[in-house]
């Protein structure tokens, strides 16, 4: 038995580079960054070799993690399939979704003092642009989606916390997944997070 390679040794195409280059540029315009560190770290970003050197150039920039695990190096999530189910309710209990699921073209998650967790890692979507449509009241919604995928976020937090840090492009073909909702005295916390490396047999 072997492993897949290291996602941070493998090799950074120029279409890598310049992907994090973008972000930098965004830090920049936001007042993140001064003229002179975005022409230092421009300089020192188009000299990385690998997706491990990209890293540093991000660490501390809004939308690292996008950038934390090469989407090159991960297939994008596949469209296609037939979605069972297009609901997850907790009320004063918990709900989980993943492993290999089908992400309908529009999903409700609503956790009422419980839990809804949805991990889409390893879940395909039914078209190229989904909507998950998140209520946490006086509860917590989690929704855990790989790095590669496009993720765009439009909820709200009233006296509660509706996370945006995963906002952001994903790989070429990527589908989309929009998050959309309200946390009220509660959470909507969306995070990237890669998948487990998966093992493969040596001849």
């Amino acid at each position: 038995m072997s492993e897949l390679p290291e996602p941070m040794s493998i090799r950074a195409s120029d279409a890598d580079r310049e992907r994090v280059a973008q972000v930098l540029h965004k830090a920049m315009a936001e007042g993140r960054l001064t003229v002179a560190e975005l022409d230092e770290r421009l300089t020192g970003l188009y000299q990385a070799k690998t997706f491990g050197e990209l890293v540093p150039f991000t660490r501390d920039v809004p939308g690292a993690q996008l950038v934390a695990v090469p989407a090159a190096a991960e297939v994008a999530p596949r469209v296609g399939g037939r979605a069972t189910s297009s609901t997850s309710v907790a009320i004063m209990s918990q709900s989980t979704r993943t492993g290999n699921w089908v992400v309908p073209e529009r999903y409700t998650a609503v956790a009422f003092w419980g839990e809804v967790k949805l991990d889409l890692r390893e879940a395909s979507f039914e078209a190229g642009e989904c909507t998950i449509q998140a209520t946490a009241i006086m509860a917590a919604v989690e929704v855990i989606v790989p790095p590669e995928l496009a993720v765009h976020i439009e909820g709200i937090g009233i006296m509660g916390e509706f996370q945006k840090e995963a906002d952001g492009a994903g790989a070429a073909g990527s589908p989309v997944l929009r998050i959309t909702g309200l946390a009220l005295m509660g959470a909507v916390e969306v995070r990237r997070k890669p998948r487990t490396p998966k093992r493969i047999t040596g001849g």
